[in-house]
């Protein structure tokens, strides 16, 4: 028994001795007889060892003051109520209740269970910052949105905070108007902030809506913010529940919060079949969806996990996140076939996500156009050549929008790559390839995200290539969660060769991004302006999904398509591929002129 199970025993000891004089003292209202008080005492010295041994059989010091609830009361109750069975049976035995009221052994375990039980939640009600506290008084008065599961959570963690205070909920459910949450009034609805904001003197509003609809917790932060006001969240339930955070460490709202993304739901069970004790490779590991690719892989404990990047520092970062995890780190460019056909040799993957590409349209499109093509076509000629020497079952080529009627070189070098992979399986190869495809993710490297972010901490402007250019985004793990199911529903394909389609749900506007990230910094748009600066080269108004003369077939997962090409080109077309692909340089105008040659869709931007 550790020093505060000590403390514990002697304090309900003590209780025990307070509830058995209470006892005799509110049976004679305050005047005990004399010739009963010698007997109080003498039963003292077999009531207070009795109850001892009784509230040990009973856990009662097995539970935490700080956190007491209704367990340790019953347990308390349940301890109560035998000791009130057994006092009387054991005086019974020794002077057959001569000298003992039995209104006191009724008495007895009824004030028991109010000190003992009264003064465990009291400790925790000053442990919870329930009880008056001045310092509460210091801390900033904030509204908090939701009056459920993670509001609760939230103004348990606040009560002790001297931070925050909470002065009410809002919430749009009638049934709930002027009921209390944790001792906090639900004083409005949602519409009404502005109004309750100014009345209470409040400046921060706290959004407790984590498994709310994205619409709704849209609407909820855009009521805020356009009352003025600071808008934070609480981290998602799931998290607090687990111990990682505290509902009390609210952050601000992030753009992420109002993409309106729906949680991805995973066959965990088919991915753990699939990834559990096997050999994954991921290339461009350390990029954006491939480092997400190894944190979501190394979830479903592969035997081995191959990150091969050709950016030294970007292999070194994401190597930093899985220390002590069984990885490799492989320095490599997919470009150089000899060092990919030897990783593969060394390595024998089981499951291969080819990440690795030059990606960022205006660079790739006009000096670094050439780079772009052997990078993004070649290297993944390379890498699918060596998955299937060493015998891989699956190949996953992350793909993009930009493939789909490319108007740029990035865009064409990638549906040049997805048309390799497919004449790669057409060869009947024993591997499996599947490509998906998917639009712009937040927070990537070369996004608009970060760079609105510098522009905003700078006082803007914030620059817009046009006002009507659109695109689909996605969060970077539902992107990568995404990918696994689609290499998992690849897998149990008979043929191969699939491009996937990933749900990315309605297109989103920049200008819109913009001025969302501008009011959730708290500024107004006559103060960070938004610059028009016109199109870039190779860009397009809006992205698509599928290419003309594509038809889409459910798959069993909601967020899957697959996109069914009309032909597939023969072996001759992936020789006649390699020649052109064998020069050492080639101009932007031989390039585009290839491209346009292989890849008939597409049709390159005026700029």
């Amino acid at each position: 028994m550790n020093y505060r199970s000590l403390i514990a025993s002697f304090h309900d000891l003590c209780a025990a001795m307070i509830a058995w004089i209470a006892a005799y003292t509110l049976r004679f209202n305050f005047d005990i007889p004399p010739y009963l008080v010698d007997g109080m005492w003498r039963n003292l010295l077999w009531v207070i060892p009795l109850q001892a041994v009784i509230f040990h059989v009973f856990g009662l010091y097995r539970g935490i003051w700080r956190f007491a609830s209704i367990p340790d009361l019953r347990r308390i109750a349940l301890a109560a109520a035998t000791a009130g069975l057994a006092i009387p049976a054991l005086l019974l035995m020794l002077q057959r209740l001569n000298d003992v009221p039995r209104s006191v052994l009724v008495l007895h375990p009824l004030l028991l269970i109010l000190i003992m039980g009264g003064s465990r939640f009291l400790y925790r009600a000053w442990k919870d910052g329930h009880l008056i506290s001045p310092r509460q008084f210091d801390a900033e008065p904030v509204i908090v949105i939701g009056a459920g599961a993670a509001g609760a959570v939230l103004l348990r963690d606040l009560a002790g905070s001297q931070r925050w205070r909470a002065v009410g909920l809002l919430d749009d459910d009638p049934t709930k108007l002027h009921l209390q949450l944790q001792g906090v009034s639900v004083i409005g609805r949602l519409d009404d902030v502005a109004r309750l904001a100014a009345e209470h003197q409040v400046s921060t509003v706290i959004i407790a809506m984590p498994s709310a609809s994205p619409s709704a917790r849209r609407r909820a932060v855009e009521l805020v913010v356009s009352a003025g006001l600071k808008a934070l969240t609480v981290p998602a339930l799931a998290d607090v529940l687990s111990g990682r955070v505290t509902a009390a460490d609210v952050r601000q709202v992030e753009l992420e919060d109002l993409l309106g993304r729906e949680q991805v739901l995973l066959d965990d069970a088919g991915l753990n079949k699939q990834l559990a004790g096997k050999s994954i490779l991921v290339t461009g590991a350390g990029g954006s969806i491939g480092s997400e690719l190894c944190r979501q892989i190394a979830r479903f404990s592969p035997r081995k996990l191959l990150l091969l990047e050709q950016s030294e520092f970007a292999l070194y970062s994401i190597e930093q996140e899985f220390v002590g995890l069984p990885v490799n780190c492989v320095i490599g460019d997919v470009k150089d076939a000899a060092r990919m056909n030897a990783v593969f040799a060394e390595h024998r993957p089981d499951v291969v996500f080819h990440a690795a590409a030059y990606k960022h349209v205006p660079l790739m499109e006009c000096a670094n156009a050439w780079q772009a093509v052997r990078n993004n076509v070649q290297g993944t000629l390379n890498v699918a050549r060596a998955a299937l020497a060493s015998g891989t079952r699956e190949f996953v080529l992350i793909s993009t929008d930009k493939a789909v009627n490319p108007t740029n070189v990035m865009g064409a070098s990638k549906r040049l790559a997805e048309v390799v992979c497919q004449v790669v399986q057409a060869q009947r190869s024993a591997t499996r390839f599947v490509m998906v495809r998917f639009g712009n993710v937040l927070g990537s490297s070369g996004s608009v995200i970060p760079r609105f972010r510098q522009q905003i901490a700078k006082g803007g402007p914030v620059t817009v290539t046009h006002p009507d250019i659109i695109r689909y985004f996605m969060l970077i793990p539902e992107a990568a969660q995404l990918v696994l199911q689609a290499g998992l529903l690849a897998s149990r394909q008979q043929e191969g060769g699939e491009i996937f389609v990933l749900d990315m749900g309605e297109p989103i506007k920049i200008v819109d991004l913009a001025r969302d990230m501008i009011r959730l910094s708290g500024f107004a748009e006559d103060e960070i302006k938004i610059e028009f600066t016109g199109l870039r080269p190779g860009e397009k108004l809006y992205e698509e999904l599928l290419a003309d003369g594509e038809s889409t077939l459910p798959t069993p997962h909601p967020k899957l398509r697959i996109a069914k090409p009309s032909a597939v080109p023969d072996d001759q077309w992936l020789v006649d591929l390699e020649q052109w692909l064998a020069a050492p340089s080639r101009t932007e105008a031989e390039v585009k002129q290839g491209l346009k040659a292989r890849v008939p869709e597409y049709q390159p931007s005026a700029h």
